[in-house]
């Protein structure tokens, strides 16, 4: 996930800032923060996105915490802020790298990589009820340190055998035990193909795949091996993914849904982005005849959506296909996160959203402002587009004193992409909601 190199790369504190103005599709998938070491999970219908964190403005890996997404159409990514921090593991000293979150019997595992007190990196586990936490240590020490990193677990629906792959340089792999916090027998090194790091485990068919990150062209690029046991021995497929991207390290995480199969990775596309600033990217893929992964390069494009994104419904701010220059926080009793640092020029791209034929009659902003305040303007088609709504955000009181404001909507038709472009400053954005006019537009 992350070799020590002495490559330095310029950074910046800011991603996409309110004055750039970028005709582009929807990868990089998250933009308010610099995101890493993907790791996507289908629960419920809906994909987890756990990632990791580079504070970015950097000359080294600066990572300190783990944060969780969430989509159900592949594009409008909701976040749901700061799942654990290097805090949560009272042995951990730095190095908030690569994680994977499994649920079984109900609970949900969190297996993270860390440096521990004392040096060397070493293998913890939280839990939680909820997905979306909050997630305690629970061991309240490592399971496992042998200097390997980036854990990947997966349970084996042919006898319920649950295997965990981590390393560094080598493979090793685990059992574990029922409780997913235990393993039976030792560490076993297993002989794959160039490995480096970042391994990825998961079964179709028949055929395990291990799917990791190796060397290529002076930067990583992912590889993959196969087999027909989880434990190998693995045979060699090739590169699925040649060094790219503007970052030295990339990492993998591949999922079916809904009908498709999804490859999560990263590299450096923000702005001020690169080997210590990363951002998480996703391509929609198809299995050769054989079985086989085709090669995947990086796009600007990204996923195509796979189902429309209904407005009548309340919809978190924070849920974003792509923006420019805000950032995300939580609130203040913990109840939630919402959208902040607003400044003008900054906006908000929702993707797909499908009004209908009878049009909306108006909208509902929660928001919340300490002074001052300003404009939204909501926009269809593009950042210049048409405007539907013009809503004047006024002083509530304070930064998390919050309301519920309602505007009128005029020629909110059909299914568009929408735009929430800002104006002003100093106050918040909690969620949205369009009402549906009761006539035919």
């Amino acid at each position: 996930m992350k070799l020590s190199i002495s490559k330095s790369v310029a950074a910046t504190g800011a991603l996409l800032s309110g004055s750039v103005h970028v005709a582009r599709a929807d990868n990089p998938i998250i933009q308010t923060l610099y995101s890493t070491d993907p790791a996507p999970y289908v629960w419920n219908n809906t994909v987890w996105l756990f990632t990791g964190h580079d504070q970015g403005g950097s000359s080294n890996y600066d990572m300190r915490d783990w944060r969780l997404f969430s989509s159900t159409d592949m594009v409008n990514w909701r976040d749901w802020g700061q799942m654990l921090s290097l805090k949560s593991f009272s042995w951990a000293k730095a190095d908030a790298w690569a994680a994977q979150v499994i649920e079984r019997d109900g609970k949900f595992f969190y297996y993270v990589t860390v440096t521990k007190n004392g040096g060397g990196y070493a293998v913890g586990i939280a839990t939680s009820d909820k997905i979306t936490g909050p997630y305690k240590d629970a061991l309240g020490k490592q399971l496992l340190s042998n200097n390997g990193i980036d854990p990947t677990v997966f349970i084996d629906d042919a006898d319920g055998q649950a295997y965990m792959y981590w390393g560094h340089n080598s493979a090793y792999y685990v059992k574990l035990n029922r409780d997913m916090l235990s393993y039976s027998g030792s560490m076993v090194s297993t002989s794959v193909s160039n490995f480096i790091e970042g391994p990825w485990l998961h079964k179709r068919n028949s055929t395990w795949y291990l799917t990791y990150s190796s060397m290529g062209g002076g930067n990583e690029d992912i590889k993959y091996a196969t087999s027909t046991k989880p434990t190998g021995p693995w045979t060699s497929k090739g590169t699925i993914m040649p060094s790219q991207g503007k970052s030295f390290t990339n990492h993998v995480g591949i999922i079916d849904y809904k009908g498709g199969s999804y490859f999560f990775y990263h590299n450096g596309a923000l702005p001020g982005g690169g080997t210590y600033s990363r951002s998480v990217c996703v391509e929609k893929f198809n299995y050769n005849s054989d079985g086989t992964i085709p090669k995947i390069t990086m796009t600007d494009a990204g996923a195509p959506q796979i189902e429309p994104l209904n407005p009548y419904q309340q919809v978190e701010a924070e849920t974003i296909a792509f923006s420019s220059g805000l950032t995300t926080a939580a609130t203040s009793d913990g109840s939630g996160i919402y959208v902040t640092s607003i400044s003008n020029g900054d906006y908000i791209k929702v993707k797909g959203v499908d009004f209908g034929s009878a049009g909306a009659s108006s909208v509902d902003l929660r928001v919340a402002a300490a002074s001052g305040g300003g404009k939204i303007e909501i926009r269809v088609g593009s950042q210049t587009g048409t405007v539907i709504a013009t809503c004047t955000i006024d002083a509530t009181g304070g930064a998390q004193t919050w309301k519920t404001v309602s505007f009128p909507v005029t020629g909110a038709t059909g299914k568009q992409d929408v735009f929430f472009k800002f104006s002003g400053s100093g106050y918040n954005f909690d969620w949205w909601q369009f009402k549906q006019s009761t006539t035919a537009a």
